[in-house]
């Protein structure tokens, strides 16, 4: 439990309130595998608008839920943001993807969702 992401910050902002922790763990399996395909597609296709606002969407959950590639999601938000034609994104986007697939099969398992 919690290897690849912490619940510190969930259950401060939940104040240790199990049933809430739940569902903030359900809202994260909800929103954060939607996003990160649109980001993949975005970024494999250049579109940078739609990988910015993917990349913006995911920082708070990521954040909260200290998958640890904040900045990494970050350097791909910004690449969408900056339109930096000349950067290739593609192994932060990587990092940041193998992150939340890694998260998200783990709070499954944890949270038997």
């Amino acid at each position: 439990m919690e290897q690849h992401y912490k619940l510190i910050r969930v259950r401060e902002l939940a104040d240790n309130d199990e049933d809430f922790i739940k569902t903030l763990a359900e809202t994260f399996l909800e929103e954060v595998p939607e996003d990160a395909e649109r980001l993949k597609k975005a970024v494999a296709e250049g579109d940078y608008f739609n990988a910015y606002q993917a990349a913006h969407k995911m920082k708070p959950t990521v954040d909260l839920f200290e998958l640890g590639i904040l900045d990494t999601l970050i350097e791909v938000q910004d690449w969408g943001k900056f339109e930096k034609q000349d950067l290739d994104i593609t192994s932060q986007l990587k990092v940041v993807i193998d992150a939340v697939d890694l998260a998200i099969a783990e709070i499954r398992s944890d949270f038997n969702l």
